[in-house]
């Protein structure tokens, strides 16, 4: 249903009022754009502000504002392109269909079905993830599907799991914020990275709490803390470790949820005794005077919450240190009750919708699991095949782009995301995306991964595509459709059921609406994890967001979890010793400084939307190099010179930005450019054992005036 009201009066302006909500980060803002047109002008003036919503309490932050200007560039792709040696020229849909047809059957015949492999995005609608799972199991039966979610989530999301039975990004509503008397913001730059949510901790700080902030660099958030603990990069288990320690010698356990309502305790005690907090001071960098403060604040408050993010999660032991963390949450059994929680922050629009209903490598909607068998019979029963007929489980993201490399997957279609700039290692996953025999790139733009394509499709913007996005907290909201589709370009489902139909499994895709495939997510999660069945249309534009779980249609759920029990067996959570982990990679002689990455206000993931917004553009022009005063002097480096830095996998080129916001050791590196300013490029490929996730924070370089 497209939301937009006209008003034309004589000689008066045109005025059409858009209802949409914000494309970018997990807050997922309502907003209202008005396209005036005054009578004979040559374009119309458009005007933006908020509308009030149950998240972010009618906030809209400076993307919001302009969002609406990337989807109405002048670059904005309308038709199907194809490679015609080193440029691209237009094709009929017709034709774009053929080609990728014929070109993906004649490989699967050739190299077997998992020749051609499915890479999606964590922006994607519900209604569109679902069916890109679908697309790659049943249209091209291929076991290789993930999508750069792989990167956002798969830590909190495996250490949620396994620790309380089920993954949801935050376990209590934001409205819950306020109530806590302490808050500790691990690794998270909230006032960057989802500004609307800052009055939250902002009114909790009035009502009384006490914020830690845990970041090696000082940011927008760390600034409103009370206490920032300027960790090393890669060592934050090691923190949680020293804090859990505090907790017990201080007797700030509770001891009647720990027995009652957790297991493993003996095991973590034994464990924790076993530490000594002297070297936890050193290896994290640290005070044992403040690990002590921290925790000493944690364990007194009678309400608290716990908050992680990328700076946390992206390490090799991403989904140990968010173990530790929840070890604290545990200890003390400040979970399931009113301002007490755990939540893991969650990046991109729709990474918690995105990764629950098909789109990594081992699930199946509903966070079944596809090597489970009554999973996967009950999934086939859902889509009319054999169970079968399912392929197995594939591998993470950039193992994909291993197998790229080595020619193992030999075609690809991209959908949603731009792999070639975040990635790891990125100059090894470019060198493999060329060696593809096909790829397809569907997007709004020609974006980095979109130049190597040897077709490139049109998709619709966020204004002009109907769907749900499940927002941080794990309300699942509706964004209609506000305009029509700009030139040829078609919504994301609406692709996948008419490539499906040329690969000759068209019956299994025959949808008319995204409220159709919707309907038909709602069965396919039933009864699993991630349970959409009590959620309708409907309810969601009458509601204005629905919190799952909801299995039934009467249902209402207040988003608090784990008010009585847990989602395990037994409805006890899992404690775990977790180990003082060091970073994959360290820095010796030839490559001294750790490098983190990380986000500005302005930008977004790759960049491929937000540089196309003047307004936003212009806030940061180019990409920039953090480090502190004394490391300048020491690598003579002035402040706002080209400098250049190297690590083991590559070198790029930035401006340098003198300041003593960072430790030492470190520097610091935004991740929302390309090309010879991609920190990817230089970025360590290792990956968490447990849950795949790529040891962005933590690499070592060297750097060097240009």
């Amino acid at each position: 249903m497209m939301q937009q009201q006209d008003q034309v009066i004589g000689a008066a302006p045109v005025i059409k009022v858009m209802d949409t909500q914000c494309p970018f980060c997990s807050v997922q803002c309502k907003a209202l754009v008005t396209e005036r047109w005054e009578p004979g002008a040559v374009r119309p003036v458009y005007t933006v502000e908020p509308k009030m919503n149950k998240a972010s309490e009618g906030r809209l932050c400076i993307k919001g504002m302009n969002a609406y200007q990337h989807s109405l560039h002048r670059e904005r792709l309308t038709v199907p392109m194809r490679r015609e040696g080193e440029h691209f020229v237009p094709i009929s849909w017709d034709h774009a269909l053929e080609i990728i047809g014929q070109r993906f059957a004649a490989l699967q015949e050739q190299f077997g079905r998992d020749s051609v492999g499915v890479y999606g995005g964590g922006s994607l609608t519900n209604e569109s993830a679902y069916l890109l799972g679908k697309f790659a199991r049943v249209a091209l039966r291929s076991k290789y599907i993930d999508y750069n979610g792989r990167f956002c989530m798969s830590a909190a999301a495996s250490a949620g799991n396994k620790t309380f039975g089920i993954d949801r990004g935050l376990t209590n509503p934001l409205s819950d914020i306020p109530l806590a008397k302490c808050i500790i913001l691990a690794g998270t730059n909230i006032a960057e990275c989802q500004p609307t949510l800052m009055p939250y901790f902002t009114r909790a700080k009035e009502n009384g709490a006490f914020i830690i902030a845990i970041d090696p660099r000082e940011t927008g958030t760390t600034r409103v803390s009370d206490l920032h603990l300027k960790v090393k990069p890669g060592m934050d288990a090691a923190l949680a470790n020293g804090l859990q320690k505090v907790l017990l010698e201080e007797g700030l356990l509770d001891e009647a949820f720990v027995q009652g309502r957790t297991k493993g305790y003996s095991e973590l005690k034994a464990h924790l005794d076993a530490l000594d907090l002297d070297e936890i001071a050193q290896l994290t960098g640290v005070s044992v005077a403040n690990i002590r403060k921290a925790a000493i604040a944690y364990g007194k408050s009678s309400t608290a919450m716990v908050f992680t993010a990328r700076g946390v999660e992206q390490q090799t032991d991403g989904y140990m240190a968010v173990r530790s963390f929840l070890n604290m949450v545990l200890m003390t059994g400040k979970i399931g009750k009113p301002g007490s929680g755990y939540g893991a922050v969650t990046g991109q629009g729709n990474g918690q919708g995105g990764r629950e209903h098909g789109q990594k490598a081992d699930q199946l909607p509903g966070y079944r699991l596809i090597e489970n068998p009554v999973d996967r019979a009950y999934i086939a029963n859902v889509w009319n095949i054999e169970p079968e007929e399912l392929p197995g489980k594939g591998v993470s993201a950039y193992e994909m782009m291993e197998k790229v490399h080595a020619q193992e997957i030999r075609g690809m279609f991209v959908m949603g995301s731009n792999p070639i700039v975040s990635n790891p290692n990125a100059n090894f996953v470019e060198e493999g995306l060329r060696k593809l025999d096909f790829l397809v790139v569907a997007d709004m733009f020609m974006s980095e991964t979109a130049r190597l394509a040897d077709l490139v499709i049109p998709v619709t913007s966020y204004m002009e595509n109907t769907g749900t996005m499940t927002n941080l907290e794990g309300r699942v909201l509706l964004r209609e459709a506000s305009r029509p589709a700009l030139g040829e370009s078609r919504d994301d489902w609406r692709i996948l059921c008419d490539v499906a139909s040329r690969l000759g499994r068209g019956q299994y895709f025959e949808f008319d609406c995204a409220e159709a495939i919707f309907e038909e997510l709602r069965v396919a999660s039933q009864g699993g994890i991630a349970d959409y069945y009590g959620i309708t249309y409907e309810r969601l534009r009458s509601e204005e967001g629905v919190y799952w779980p909801c299995p039934s249609p009467g249902e209402a759920n207040t988003g608090r979890m784990f008010e009585r029990q847990f989602a395990h067996a037994d409805g006890k959570a899992e404690l775990v010793p977790v180990d003082n982990h060091m970073p994959a990679e360290l820095t010796d002689e030839t490559y001294p400084l750790y490098l983190t990455t990380g986000r500005v206000l302005s930008q977004y993931l790759t960049g491929v939307q937000t540089r196309r917004s003047h307004s936003l553009a212009a806030r940061d022009v180019e990409s920039f190099v953090e480090l502190h005063p004394k490391t300048a002097k020491a690598y003579r480096i002035s402040d706002g010179e080209l400098v250049r830095i190297t690590s083991r996998r590559g070198s790029i080129v930035v401006r340098s930005k003198v300041t003593t916001d960072i430790r030492q050791d470190t520097v610091f590196v935004p991740m929302h450019w390309g090309d010879s300013q991609n920190v990817n490029k230089i970025t360590n490929q290792a990956l968490d054992p447990t849950c795949r996730m790529p040891g962005f924070k933590v690499c070592a370089v060297t750097i060097e005036p240009l």
